[in-house]
């Protein structure tokens, strides 16, 4: 019910950019909002469409229009130049997930309750893929700073695209062996997540193909067109409200981009289910690492605005194996507890406050 309300401000948003031509902040805040819902159904028509593909092609269905919202959101940003907002998306989204995402869950669906337990394989699964993200985004950084500072190569920037081409590669083909692993070589293990998955389906109506592929491309092209009113006014919303454009980046469009998933860990949390929340929240932080980001950066040389894997702002780095290395403290017993749930939360508002106070 409460995303079909948010719904109205998909009108709302184009009404104020063509219609009555508001100021930007105002756009931006509604188109903002509007993002939210349509970001919802995303996700529920790749379920249905998963549902009937079966598991195999399901998995690759989730993993292409996982964060299609999110996605559409970064490539309209880069197509204005902004390369550096679309890092601060892909550090904002790994973090937020990861702790936002995670913490919020862990509090709500422990808060009065005994522990929540779930498969500490799987969690250990997901922890080394995050150590993974982690590692390959440390290291373009690192032989940024080699070739530059310490060897003062001339081509430099050269190197680093192609350094990050090519990680971007290696990236992809991991998270393609991730899904292959999870869904066939090890499906015992993990089978629990998919019988979850499976229940949750089989409680809800299918939808007809011709309707979830109908409803997955309206909701993708009207994203997109409020991607483009949101990629439009960023620059005077910063402006306007005191902000930089790495603040709304790293933590507006990033929770933005992925406040559908926090909803639903919220959800499963409650309903005892902490092996699906892990799956949403933690995985959404990989794929976004290991598949949204290197996307993102082949995409970017097809587009005429490159964009490599070097995180210039050290403190992104230092967010992101916070997160992992927090993620892996909390995960590592298979049990949760309410505590735990603010441990990441607090962790997400001390960097959040850094974030804020970073100088443009």
């Amino acid at each position: 019910m409460v995303f079909i309300v948010l719904l109205l401000f998909v009108p709302v948003s184009l009404a104020l950019a063509y219609g009555f031509h508001a100021a930007p902040l105002w756009i931006f805040v509604t188109a903002i909002i509007a993002i939210v819902p349509l970001a919802e159904w995303i996700r529920r028509a790749t379920d249905q469409l998963a549902h009937v593909a079966g598991s195999a092609i399901g998995g690759l269905l989730n993993v292409t229009f996982g964060n299609v919202a999110e996605f559409v959101l970064a490539l309209f940003v880069l197509r204005l130049g902004q390369a550096e907002v679309v890092k601060a998306q892909i550090t904002g989204s790994i973090i937020g997930n990861s702790l936002l995402g995670l913490g919020l869950a862990i509090v709500v669906g422990t808060w009065g309750r005994d522990p929540q337990k779930f498969r500490r394989d799987r969690a250990g699964l997901l922890s080394s893929l995050l150590v993974l993200s982690l590692i390959a985004l440390l290291v373009p950084a690192l032989f940024d700073y080699a070739e530059r500072g310490i060897y003062a190569t001339p081509n430099f920037a050269r190197l680093d695209e192609r350094l990050s081409l090519t990680v971007s590669v290696v990236l992809i083909l991991v998270y393609a062996a991730n899904i292959f692993y999870t869904l066939v070589t090890r499906r015992d293990v993990f089978a629990s997540s998919a019988e979850e998955e499976a229940e949750d389906k089989g409680m809800a109506k299918s939808w007809p193909i011709w309707r979830s592929i109908a409803v997955l491309g309206v909701a993708t092209a009207a994203t997109a067109w409020e991607a483009e009113l949101v990629s439009g006014a960023l620059d005077a919303t910063a402006r306007s409200i005191g902000l930089s454009t790495f603040f709304l980046g790293i933590i507006v469009l990033a929770v933005v981009g992925n406040a559908a998933e926090y909803i639903s860990a919220v959800y499963f949390a409650r309903q005892d289910r902490m092996g699906l929340v892990m799956t949403i929240t933690v995985g959404s932080s990989i794929q976004v690492a290991l598949f949204t980001a290197p996307v993102l950066v082949l995409v970017s040389y097809a587009m005429g605005h490159p964009m490599n894997l070097v995180f210039g702002n050290p403190l992104e780095l230092v967010a992101i194996a916070a997160a992992a290395f927090t993620v892996t403290a909390v995960t590592r017993d298979g049990e949760t507890t309410w505590f735990e749930g603010v441990l990441l939360l607090a962790v997400y508002a001390v960097l959040g406050i850094a974030f804020y106070f970073v100088t443009p």
